[in-house]
């Protein structure tokens, strides 16, 4: 019995978190309205657009490069449309959630600030793909960047806050984060 009970509550479990999970996308906003995928728009921007080039963005590929990882950022190019260079790199701050690796071929989606780069602006070195979307991430500053988000392979990434390292250098969130210390299932039936 106790066997039959914790099967379906963890049959239960994963069922209900894999409906949460699907249905935790949130819309890609710029102001209050929501971007619908357009992949099209990007390319168009970064084909006709000078360098540094800025707009809200919201666009779908695979994976076709993966590049180093640069202070505590994840780098990967993903391809947009049916031409070779329809592609744009995709910047991901870990700080903001840990992340999948990327590899080629894996499915993406990606909200976040677009900007044409194909030379250099300032200490920041042009884009290999020549342009680039990034915070694709939560923006608890509210300071210019509205919140984005990055899709891998249907999992969402970029929605926490960021952590910190505290004195012992064990991670910790900013801000009033409810969390579920760990129990044993076990522990519901004793």
């Amino acid at each position: 019995m106790r066997s039959l009970l914790l099967n379906w509550v963890l049959g239960l479990f994963l069922i209900t978190g894999t409906a949460i999970a699907s249905d935790r996308i949130p819309p890609c906003l710029d102001g209050s309205a929501s971007l619908p995928i357009d992949n099209e728009q990007a390319i168009e921007w970064r084909n006709n657009t000078p360098n540094q080039f800025e707009r809200r963005a919201h666009i779908e590929g695979r994976v076709s490069q993966v590049f180093n990882e640069r202070s505590s950022h994840s780098h990967f190019e993903i391809q947009i449309g049916a031409n070779q260079n329809d592609v744009i790199e995709v910047i991901y701050n870990k700080v903001f959630g840990k992340l999948a690796t990327p590899y080629v071929g894996m499915t993406v989606e990606a909200c976040g600030d677009y900007i044409t780069s194909f030379a250099r602006a300032g200490s920041y070195p042009p884009s290999p793909s020549g342009a680039i979307i990034h915070w694709v991430h939560y923006n608890y500053r509210n300071d210019g960047h509205k919140d984005g988000y990055l899709v891998l392979e249907g999992d969402l990434y970029g929605d926490q806050e960021p952590r910190e390292q505290n004195s012992r250098g064990n991670q910790r969130r900013r801000g009033n984060q409810f969390y579920f210390p760990s129990f044993s299932l076990d522990a519901l039936f004793n």
